[in-house]
Order: structure tokens, then sequence, then C-alpha cells
């Protein structure tokens, strides 16, 4: 089953890039950007997460905090984003637990990897409510943008 528009956002609590757990309970009363992604340091992610980072500033005005989760150990997350700059937190689901709840996992992906996110976008309001949602089944294809984008601006 996968999160959907309109549902209350399933909770989690995950490490960040820096070993601070952050939980989604916690953020209530802001705008929040899920960004699920396979693997770090693969080309498609890297192109994902480097644009969100060079469009920052347009999420900051939405007051929407962003955060990029994978299933990379937090270690593998702090090399990440140093090496491609990124301004905004990395949470390691290592165990699973979000894509799972999220319905963005991978029963099977390349090279017999198990497990593994499926690229997938969402846009959680201030009251902890789903606005927008999309889950990719290729992972080399891209997020809808314009998509989080039109409803961050719905929210305003």
């Amino acid at each position: 089953m996968s999160a959907t528009v309109g549902q209350k956002a399933p909770d989690f609590q995950l490490p960040d890039q820096d070993k601070n757990v952050v939980s989604l309970s916690a953020l209530k009363g802001k705008n929040i950007i899920l960004l699920f992604f396979p693997a770090a340091f693969t080309s498609t992610c890297t192109k994902e997460m480097c644009q969100t980072r060079d469009e920052l500033s347009f999420y900051n005005g939405m007051d929407a905090q962003v955060f990029g989760i994978s299933v990379d150990m937090p270690f593998t997350l702090a090399k990440y984003k140093a090496d491609n700059q990124l301004n905004f937190p990395l949470l390691s689901d290592f165990n699973k637990d979000a894509i799972t709840a999220y319905g963005c996992k991978y029963d099977n992906w390349i090279l017999g990897l198990k497990g593994v996110a499926k690229r997938s976008s969402f846009v959680i309001d201030k009251e902890g409510v789903i606005r927008f949602a999309q889950i990719l089944e290729n992972a080399s294809d891209y997020p809808d943008f314009e998509g989080i984008k039109k409803a961050l601006e719905a929210l305003k």
C-alpha cells in the first residue's frame, strides 16, 4: 500500500547524515518535501539532488523543509552531501521503515538488490497531510518538480 494524496503522512524517525534523528511528527507546522531516491552517487539521483540544491531558495520561500531519503547509511550520505554541496538534510532509511510505510520500495532492483527506495516525491502540508505524491517505477525517470512546486504554491 502506498501513501496517497489526502491521507495523513506516515510518521518516521530516521537519522540524518550527521546522525541526528529526524521525526516527521516533530516537524508539524512546516511544509515538508520528501524526495526518496534509490542510491547515493548514481547519475539520476545526483542530478535530482543537485537540482533540489540549486532551487532550494524557492522551497525556503514556500516555508518548506526538503529531505532526501535513501537506504544508504548515514556515513555514505554525509560523504554524498559534502561531495555535492547539498544544502538540505539527507535521511537514512537503512532499515527500510519509511520506504515501506510510503509504499515506495523496490522488492527487486538492479543486480539483485532488494529493498531500495523507488524515486518518489511527497509534499506534506503543515498539518501532516499529503498534498502531492509521485512514485516512479523506473529509477531513471525524473521527478515532477513542477507538480511539487504547484502543490506548494497551493498551500500558500
